[in-house]
């Protein structure tokens, strides 16, 4: 599984039983965010203790999901992520226990030629 920077994560604001399968997570992609499972992009699910997260993608084929259980510590407040969709590097940040609300992004610049 490949997920390229034109992916983005879109992380589910209310905390999710995480004995859920696959089935159960695609339905609340679509019919609790209004988003098409089959899309592309990485989904994410967070535990009610904030210490377990499942990530579920589509890739052609069938679905991935990807869990991770914190063995101590918790997960920075997701409510915060769930207003928009995240780049593949705030959400691989976030994933390596890094708190978004604190971090600050170098602002993108625009060009239109070089030289």
């Amino acid at each position: 599984m490949i997920l390229s920077s034109a992916v983005r994560a879109y992380v589910y604001s209310e905390a999710v039983d995480m004995r859920k399968s696959i089935d159960a997570l695609a339905q609340l992609v679509a019919s609790c965010m209004g988003m098409d499972p089959l899309s592309g992009q990485v989904f994410v699910f967070i535990g009610r203790r904030r210490d377990k997260v499942k990530l579920l993608v589509w890739d052609r084929h069938g679905f991935w999901v990807l869990y991770k259980r914190l063995e101590r510590g918790r997960f920075a407040d997701p409510a915060r992520l769930a207003a928009g969709a995240l780049a593949m590097s705030e959400l691989v940040a976030w994933l390596e226990g890094i708190d978004l609300a604190r971090a600050r992004r170098i602002p993108a610049v625009t060009v239109r030629c070089v030289g």
